[in-house]
């Protein structure tokens, strides 16, 4: 990592999110570079007993990561410097019994998954990726991933020549407007959902896999890869930059970081629809860890207190055309530097003592910081930040990357602000 230039961190951050279309995908890659980097692999399933110091990580659900430095001296007395992101985004997920056949065109039932600005979705070239479970030729129960890659699928503006007010008043409705294309059939033609993804299955892992799909998780993304874009390559335009920027800040600046220090990345799943699952931060999956790390209660809770976590997710950059929607004293500017997030009704963890921490963090790192807080008038946004707190005690902020259109189809962020991010989380980790 002492290579590491701003430069090839947003190309390794471009590759990443292109080569990440689910939560799945995300963790996979994580893992491999984990690999990469010496850490070794933990099984929820194993007695771990007390772990030998050195670098190491473990899943849920293969779709959360733990990584984690054990250090030689005792954690409860040191405490761990950890960073936790999450890594899903708000999507179109394929329904357990999508097919649908309308005068001729094929098309999938989704559910939406998050708070999903919806209009981007239309007229962009869509694909496919998830987890597929299915049974093997010996009859054993099986998961891999896929990934269509190719555009696979449409969803098609209605001309405004039949919707005259829609520049005025468009309204969609998830049920009957986002259902996407993905072929024109035959009559008698009888498309099966099913018989397509063990198709897929073959193609990406071999013909070993004769056996039936059983079920699948599935979502549809965006196929344009993200993009350096501006006169100057300002600005970083990609999907699930919200939160997938994070989660590879975070790795990056995990790897670079002291391995004589406690140190720890939470990437988590669910943020999007509220984290209640077991690989959402509202689970088990970061207390379990963190409790067997320790071996006992009184060892645990002395190591919590010893510790901070910085919750970092992306902020709401102050947009020119619709700057009326910030505190105007409380508008971060894209390329500035992080942000700290705040807010009194606790929609955000971070508090004077935690906010302290980070500011002399950046300090060290020689790093610009902002500051943001929600208008009065209008209701916040929440992360993992609060959530994370509340369950383990914790201390904890907020921060995140001035960003625009989160949530939407693709989103924008400043390209010199992932190399203030790194360098404020390499300097924690330190």
């Amino acid at each position: 990592m002492s290579s590491l230039s701003p430069q090839n961190l947003n190309r390794g951050l471009l590759d990443f999110i292109d080569a990440s279309p689910t939560p799945y995908h995300a963790v996979a890659n994580m893992q491999s570079a984990l690999i990469a980097a010496g850490y070794q692999s933990l099984d929820e399933k194993d007695s771990w007993g007390k772990l030998a110091a050195g670098c190491y990580f473990v899943t849920r659900n293969d779709s959360s990561i733990i990584a984690f430095n054990l250090p030689e001296q005792a954690i409860a007395e040191a405490g761990f410097q950890m960073v936790g992101a999450h890594t899903d985004s708000p999507c179109l997920k394929v329904k357990p019994q999508p097919e649908t056949v309308k005068h001729s065109f094929w098309q999938l039932g989704v559910e939406v998954y998050g708070g999903a600005l919806l209009n981007p979705w239309f007229d962009r070239d869509l694909s496919m990726a998830g987890r597929v479970s299915y049974v093997d030729a010996d009859n054993q129960l099986r998961h891999s991933l896929i990934n269509f890659v190719k555009p696979a699928a449409i969803i098609p503006s209605l001309a405004i020549h039949l919707d005259r007010e829609v520049n005025q008043n468009r309204s969609i409705n998830p049920q009957l407007h986002l259902p996407p294309i993905v072929l024109q059939t035959e009559e008698g033609d009888k498309p099966d959902f099913r018989a397509l993804l063990e198709q897929q299955l073959r193609s990406e892992h071999g013909d070993e896999v004769v056996g039936k799909v059983l079920d699948y998780e599935i979502c549809f993304y965006d196929t344009q890869p993200a993009a350096l874009v501006g006169l100057n390559e300002d600005f970083i335009s990609a999907a699930r930059l919200d939160n997938l920027l994070s989660c590879y800040i975070g790795l990056q600046a995990l790897l670079a970081g002291s391995k004589d220090k406690a140190t720890l990345l939470v990437c988590t799943d669910h943020e999007e629809v509220g984290s209640v699952s077991t690989s959402g931060a509202q689970g088990t999956f970061l207390p379990s860890v963190l409790q067997r790390l320790a071996q006992d209660n009184e060892s645990f809770q002395r190591m919590i207190q010893q510790s901070l976590l910085i919750s970092a997710d992306n902020a709401h950059g102050i947009h020119p055309n619709y700057a009326d929607r910030h505190d105007a004293q409380h508008g971060p500017i894209l390329n500035n530097g992080p942000v700290i997030k705040s807010n009194v009704n606790q929609r955000y963890a971070t508090n004077s003592e935690t906010s302290a921490r980070f500011r002399q963090v950046c300090e060290l790192a020689e790093v610009p910081l902002q500051d943001f807080v929600v208008r009065t008038d209008m209701a916040c946004g929440s992360t993992i930040g609060p959530i994370t707190a509340s369950s383990i005690g914790v201390k904890t902020l907020d921060i995140g990357v001035p960003t625009f259109a989160m949530h939407s189809i693709r989103e924008l962020a400043g390209s010199r602000d992932t190399w203030y991010l790194y360098s404020a989380l390499k300097q924690f980790f330190n």
